[in-house]
């Protein structure tokens, strides 16, 4: 069964988003082995210069990367990254898993985004949108479109 795991840097800390993360894991437990890895959020002044958040960037991509397995086809969810339909991302996803990946690792960075080195270490940067979300609800929205790759992929009703 394909590992799939989902690293993202902070905790939930609203409990309706982690009730909904909670239920996708449970669905997604039929289609593969999922793992949530959370990393420590970087700590930083309120208003933190540009070195600050570089800081930031290069300590938390350092924990991200300490994290994916040697091998994983990472996926980066970052701001300019390439926008797909469900369908699209789906394909992707069946595609990386068939070419013997054994290990899907996919990556939500912290308030600051994702260190140029974790972007470059990717074999997909993704974009859900170009609207901007909070980081702890693109996990319940990542999760989804993962449950939903996997219901497109086997034929499904969920997709519809």
């Amino acid at each position: 069964m394909l590992k799939v795991m989902l690293v993202c840097v902070g905790k939930l800390k609203e409990r309706y988003l982690a009730d909904a993360c909670a239920e996708y894991c449970k669905r997604l437990g039929a289609f593969c082995r999922l793992e949530v890895v959370q990393v420590e959020e970087e700590r930083c002044p309120e208003k933190p210069s540009l070195a600050q958040i570089q800081a930031v960037l290069q300590a938390e991509g350092r924990r991200i990367l300490s994290k994916t397995p040697p091998g994983a086809h990472l996926v980066s969810l970052c701001i300019e990254g390439k926008q797909m339909d469900s369908e699209g991302l789906s394909r992707h996803l069946q595609e990386a898993a068939v070419s013997g990946k054994s290990c899907i690792c996919l990556v939500i960075g912290g308030s600051f985004g994702l260190s140029d080195e974790v972007k470059r270490a990717s074999a997909l940067r993704l974009s859900m949108s170009p609207m901007t979300f909070p980081h702890q609800l693109a996990r319940v929205m990542l999760l989804e479109q993962l449950y939903r790759s996997f219901q497109i992929q086997s034929g499904g009703k969920y997709h519809k």
